[in-house]
């Protein structure tokens, strides 16, 4: 019976981190730095960040959910060719439909719908997770390593919109929502930030304050830890004084 409970638990955890990981501890962008071209390039606006976002969430689903019932029947001696080829087949179906329902989108991103096929988060994932994994373990990982995938993107597209047009614009590219245009800092907006520099310059900021947050918080843990030493050290100190005060006694 204590099996049969613990396995449960085991399962959600499991499927807990494999969601999680993606978003946080493993996120694609702002700590393994991967598909830096997208993020690079994609990111003048937050419309068009989170499209590219979305597109790549609906092929990292598609690819790594497939890949993962296929696992068992591909060769391992074929796989990359094969784990190409469904991704690529899922970013033309993606990119078709982007085209038909979305073609603002669609001329805004342009060559970088198709260079999701080889966007190396998307095979990374089907190598390293789907093809190892069952299809709902594989399905969360996808979800977790899209939803970080696209926060990295939007935190760059709102940062270099703010900065580079001094407000925020909807309804440009997602052309179903009215179009809104919110700019109360454009007199001092700095071009900069929408041009390819910006994106470097942008990425590079995010990525100074993550480690100097991280290295603060290991600085906290190690001081913790030498405060617990040292108190260890003055308790054991103070017991041994204790003891041979005691033994100066009895003598």
């Amino acid at each position: 019976m204590e099996q049969t409970k613990e396995k449960p638990v085991k399962e959600k955890s499991n499927r807990l981190k494999a969601f999680l990981a993606g978003i946080i501890k493993e996120n694609p962008v702002l700590v393994g730095l991967l598909g830096m071209c997208p993020t690079l390039a994609t990111t003048k606006s937050l419309e068009s960040a989170f499209g590219m976002g979305i597109l790549v969430i609906l092929t990292l689903i598609g690819s790594n959910v497939l890949i993962s019932l296929l696992r068992k029947i591909i060769p391992s001696e074929v796989k990359i060719p094969c784990y190409i080829v469904i991704i690529a087949t899922f970013v033309t179906i993606i990119k078709m439909f982007a085209e038909a329902f979305l073609p603002e989108l669609y001329a805004s991103l342009g060559v970088f719908i198709s260079l999701i096929v080889v966007n190396c988060i998307i095979l990374g994932r089907a190598e390293a997770f789907a093809s190892k994994n069952g299809p709902l373990l594989s399905l969360l990982d996808a979800l977790g390593m899209g939803i970080g995938f696209t926060m990295a993107l939007c935190i760059m597209g709102i940062i270099r919109e703010i900065l580079g047009t001094g407000g925020l614009t909807f309804g440009v590219y997602f052309t179903f929502i009215p179009y809104t245009s919110i700019t109360p800092l454009s007199e001092y907006a700095i071009k900069l930030f929408v041009l390819p520099a910006g994106g470097f310059l942008t990425l590079g900021c995010i990525l100074a304050v993550m480690a100097f947050y991280r290295n603060h918080k290991e600085e906290k843990k190690l001081l913790a830890e030498k405060k617990r030493i040292e108190e260890l050290k003055a308790k054991k100190a103070a017991e041994l004084a204790a003891k041979q005060a005691e033994a100066k006694e009895d003598k």
